[in-house]
């Protein structure tokens, strides 16, 4: 019995179930057959943040962000390049606390930028303050590994 995860589509929000082994074979939706992994970050409001962190084996970074925040927009072409390297183990997605203040209260994100990592619908572990790529990449392998 091969070992599944469920990946939801970037571009439709169908949940596809694909076999771990392929997740770095280019896999496409079941649905729409659009790619399921892109490369970079996937902006989501607040009901397709809950079908994606809910939804989703995989681990998901999510970057709490404001258009008119300085350090978010200077840590932006970080995050995606840090998108390139970690799919398809971790999806990196942004939430515009301007669009979305209920997820932003939800979690109470006091300060921008904040990352936060779910795993199984769950924050596992957050991070205040903007960073580069290669921090990025490496605080989120460490804390998608840590169990949680």
């Amino acid at each position: 019995m091969t070992n599944s995860v469920h990946v939801v589509c970037p571009h439709c929000d169908a949940v596809n179930r694909i076999p771990q082994a392929r997740l770095g074979e280019g896999p496409r939706c079941g649905k729409c057959h659009g790619a399921l992994f892109e490369g970079q970050p996937l902006a989501l409001d607040e009901p397709r943040f809950e079908r994606h962190v809910g939804r989703s084996d995989l681990p998901v970074l999510v970057d709490f962000w404001a258009p008119w925040c300085g350090p978010c927009r200077m840590m932006a072409p970080a995050f995606e390049a840090a998108a390139k390297r970690l799919e398809p183990g971790i999806r990196l997605v942004k939430v515009d606390t301007e669009q979305a203040q209920g997820l932003a209260m939800r979690f109470g994100i006091r300060s921008i930028p904040t990352l936060a990592l779910f795993k199984g619908g769950r924050e596992v572990a957050r991070q205040a303050g903007a960073m580069d790529a290669n921090g990025l990449v490496q605080w989120a392998q460490s804390q998608a590994r840590a169990p949680g």
